[in-house]
């Protein structure tokens, strides 16, 4: 098949392409290679794709309007999996206007994309972070989701918002995948445990948030490339079951999901940070600092409905996963 996948230089938009083009897919990547984190490893992740013939680079903007429509126009993909956004809850705090232009105009660009051209599924992602002033554990797709408290989970709950839209009016299928604190080797270097593997490896203090007591369901990316796959494969219908009246949020009477793809077991930070430790073999000079503005306490995905839908169960433990991820790191820096 021809699939559009955004956020190709990113970390699982790079991860779900290399898996697509080993399983003889045609890839359209599309990302704009911004600098909100090392654009050497977003060319470094490209490397990785760019020789395959079967890949095509389109380095736009998910905000251009213009570029966007040509894209697919000139494609015509059958399937869309969107990946790419303006990432972060702190940077969304200081950066309002970049999470406007890609995470909401981006992301009509790719629905009126997926419309005028006949998509047969969009799948994207969307986050735990939607879940916002949630104290209910584990969080559930059922749960009522209108208390975010970031820009960035509001402009995810957006997301969902409006892809119902365009399958309520367009009956364009369409899957939101609430991703749970994904970690893994080329990942993200905003991300706590990718700074804390820097700053630990040099000999620099690390600001632990919460004093290490929030927990966190960190999901291994060779997990979450799985489940996205896998739901990429099942086109959503309209659930003859929806009750306007008992309503799901996560279902309905148009072509629409929702789903949250998570580890299933919270680690508490410190755990996590004692974790790293051991595979490092350093301890971390630690400063422990409160909750943040925009950060929750606690996510837990409740995986019940993703289990049923295509049996997503996670393979991977916080030890494999962290012990792979600072085996690459090492590598890529160069660091022992």
């Amino acid at each position: 098949m021809k699939i559009i996948v955004t956020g190709t230089a990113g970390f699982i938009g790079n991860e779900l392409a290399i898996r697509l083009l080993d399983l003889g897919h045609e890839v359209i990547g599309v990302d704009n290679v911004n600098d909100y984190y090392d654009t050497a490893l977003k060319e470094a992740r490209l490397q990785r794709i760019k020789t395959n013939s079967h890949f095509t680079e389109a380095r736009i903007d998910l905000a251009d309007r213009d570029a966007m429509a040509k894209l697919f126009a000139s494609v015509k993909p059958q399937r869309v999996l969107h990946m790419a956004a303006q990432a972060g809850v702190r940077y969304s705090i200081t950066h309002p206007y970049q999470y406007g232009d890609s995470n909401l105009q981006g992301f009509l660009n790719i629905l009126e994309g997926c419309r005028q051209n006949a998509v047969e599924h969009l799948v994207y992602a969307s986050s735990s972070s939607v879940y916002g002033a949630n104290t209910k554990i584990p969080f559930a797709e059922s749960d009522a989701v209108d208390h975010p408290v970031s820009l960035y989970a509001a402009s995810k709950k957006a997301n969902e918002l409006m892809a119902h839209t365009y399958s309520h009016l367009y009956q364009l299928p369409t899957t939101g995948l609430r991703f749970f604190t994904v970690y893994g080797p080329w990942g993200r270097p905003d991300m706590a445990y990718f700074s804390f593997s820097q700053k630990i490896l040099k000999g620099e203090p690390i600001k632990v948030f919460n004093h290490g007591k929030h927990r966190r369901d960190f999901t291994y990316i060779d997990d979450i490339v799985a489940g996205v796959l896998a739901v990429s494969e099942q086109i959503p219908q309209p659930d003859p079951n929806w009750d306007a009246l008992q309503a799901n949020p996560s279902t309905s009477s148009a072509p629409y999901r929702i789903y949250n793809i998570g580890n299933n077991q919270p680690v508490e930070l410190m755990t996590f940070i004692k974790v790293l430790e051991q595979k490092l073999g350093k301890e971390a000079n630690k400063e422990y600092m409160p909750l943040q503005p925009g950060d929750v306490f606690e996510t837990y995905a409740d995986i019940t409905a993703l289990n049923k839908a295509t049996g997503y169960q996670p393979a991977t433990n916080i030890e494999q996963g962290l012990g792979r991820f600072v085996d690459w790191f090492k590598d890529f820096y160069q660091v022992h």
